[in-house]
């Protein structure tokens, strides 16, 4: 079985969250996390920066992806950690 099979026909997902899950699975290391911003998720798939939220909103949602804030040294906020579930 196809790595991906499982988000292909995921009949639950819409099109935009499988292809914001199979960007970030493609840039996953080892321990399944990345952490793009949303303006290059964005701005590498030709989406905007608001469907973007709402395909990781919707990967959330299905149990497919876990994200957490990152903070820069000095209190700003960095890009968000997403790690993938399945």
């Amino acid at each position: 079985m196809r790595k991906l099979q499982e988000i292909y026909d995921d009949q639950n997902l819409t099109h935009r969250a499988k292809a914001v899950y199979i960007y970030l699975s493609d840039r996953a290391d080892t321990l399944r996390q990345c952490w793009p911003s949303i303006g290059t998720i964005a701005r590498e798939l030709s989406l905007s920066r608001s469907t973007v939220q709402r395909a990781i909103q919707d990967l959330q949602e299905q149990g497919y992806l876990e994200t957490r804030q990152r903070w820069r040294e000095n209190g700003g906020k960095s890009s968000l950690l997403f790690r993938l579930l399945k």
